[in-house]
């Protein structure tokens, strides 16, 4: 594993397990190091300096168009619902918030459902 990518994917490791998010696994993904919830991949290293995230073609086109200069895409990519995120342009606060939005994308319905985030109340119960 070259440098930038160990650095990079300790970094996504941190910020994931500081969210919270449950039932996450290290893993690989396309040979590269992933992190996954119920053994799928949520987000990926593309390489050293680039993330694919997992996130849903509406939002993924909204943010493509909003800062083209965080989050691209390649041909390969196009139609899919997932996108690159240059890690060096992006701080911690953005990036757990996608850690966590591609999770919610992946995981398990019940599992999404069950998930707070820091500062979130539950749901009202009737």
């Amino acid at each position: 594993m070259s440098d930038d990518l160990e650095r990079n994917f300790i970094r996504v490791v941190r910020l994931a397990e500081a969210a919270g998010l449950p039932e996450v696994t290290i893993g690989t993904s396309y040979g590269t190091p992933a992190l996954l919830v119920k053994d799928k991949s949520f987000v990926r290293m593309k390489d050293g300096e680039t993330l694919v995230v997992m996130c849903a073609l509406e939002e993924k086109e909204m943010l493509l168009e909003l800062d083209p200069g965080l989050y691209f895409q390649t041909d390969h990519y196009k139609g899919w619902p997932a996108m690159l995120v240059r890690l060096s342009e992006i701080d911690d606060q953005s990036l757990t918030g996608r850690l966590v939005a591609a999770w919610r994308e992946k995981a398990p319905r019940r599992l999404a459902a069950s998930f707070l985030e820091p500062g979130q109340a539950p749901p009202p119960t009737l």
